[in-house]
């Protein structure tokens, strides 16, 4: 299977859609709970871990729908999320040290 351009922009563009705030920079954002946002984040990235290996077992057993391009894109999608995740806990993690290391 052919990779095309117009569908690797389509991705790309999907992932910048993601990414992007979904309110203009001058309005006020509604509140919204930190927990939830996170519990979103790690559930999206469990998501695309298990897209993920689903698209290599499908790969290993022969499927003919599933090309390497579609698993090694899967996997890199997947592996950018996580890394991320990571460096949000650092940040997370650190902030929180901060804080706590604040005379009162």
């Amino acid at each position: 299977m052919d990779i095309s351009a117009a569908g690797l922009l389509t991705d790309m563009q999907a992932i910048k859609g993601e990414l992007q705030p979904l309110t203009p920079p001058n309005s006020v954002a509604p509140q919204q709970d930190f927990s939830a946002l996170l519990t979103q984040a790690v559930n999206n990235v469990n998501g695309l871990q298990q897209s993920t290996g689903d698209l290599r077992n499908r790969f290993e057993l022969g499927d003919e729908s599933v090309s390497l391009e579609q698993v090694m894109i899967s996997s890199q999608k997947s592996s950018i999320a996580f890394d991320a995740t990571v460096q949000v806990r650092n940040k997370v993690v650190e902030a929180y040290k901060t804080i706590m290391n604040m005379p009162v």
